[in-house]
């Protein structure tokens, strides 16, 4: 199986808590490849390893400031996204962090699904896709990370999601064997637990109904495994 290539990512973050347990590992989650660091040197070391699609930046750090990173990442790459995320909510701030560089500026606590959505939104901005949008069945987007209905809206989607998607789509309208899709999600298929299948897509059904207002048509066929109707 083919998949895109993961968006790498640069995400500096001095808090060790916030950036090692929750962001970086919900981002991997979601498909990024994770460059973690909470120091400026830290990041003038990741963008030497390769340069990155994009910057997710605090503003106050141990070696520096987020806007003047901001800047100088602005004006030396110029076709990076650029997200400030911070404890730092008031308005002269975000108007300065957009006014330094930034694309976005999102303040702390946010929600993952938040913080995934804009990553994108930024990237598609900077890089259009120019593969045309799937309308009138349900499809994956171009870059394989939405969910498209028939109607043209989307949901964003899990790296697992977004797999088990891909099989689907490979095979509209025949019945994909349990077994196939569970090497589709994981290497170790013997560790694999069964259930974990059924509740992956009673989760993204209802994820699909509760964001798009109409059901996804991947049912179960008992005993052989499931089937999509595009």
């Amino acid at each position: 199986m083919t998949l895109a290539t993961p968006m790498r990512l640069v995400l500096l973050e001095d808090d060790d808590l916030v950036r090692d347990r929750i962001l970086a590992p919900k981002l991997v989650q979601f498909g990024f490849e994770v460059v973690a660091t909470g120091t400026v040197a830290g990041l003038r070391e990741a963008i030497q390893q390769g340069p990155p699609d994009l910057f997710v930046l605090d503003i106050g750090l141990p070696d520096g400031d987020g806007f003047s990173l901001a800047r100088e990442l602005r004006a030396t790459h110029a076709g990076t996204g650029i997200i400030m995320l911070t404890g730092r909510s008031d308005t002269v701030d975000r108007v300065r962090g957009l006014f330094e560089g930034a694309d976005a500026y999102l303040a702390k606590p946010v929600e993952i699904d938040v913080l995934v959505a804009t990553l994108y939104s930024v990237a598609r901005r900077l890089q259009p896709s120019t593969a045309p949008r799937p309308r009138g069945r349900w499809a994956l987007s171009p870059d394989e990370w939405f969910l498209l209905s028939p109607g043209g809206a989307q949901v964003m989607l899990t790296r697992g999601e977004r797999r088990l998607l891909e099989v689907m789509f490979q095979h509209v309208g025949e019945v994909v064997a349990r077994d196939a899709l569970i090497a589709a999600l994981t290497d170790d298929v013997l560790a694999f637990d069964p259930h974990r299948l059924d509740s992956m897509v009673h989760r993204l059904r209802r994820k699909v109904l509760a964001a798009l207002g109409e059901p996804l048509p991947l049912n179960a066929v008992h005993g052989a495994g499931y089937v999509i109707e595009a």
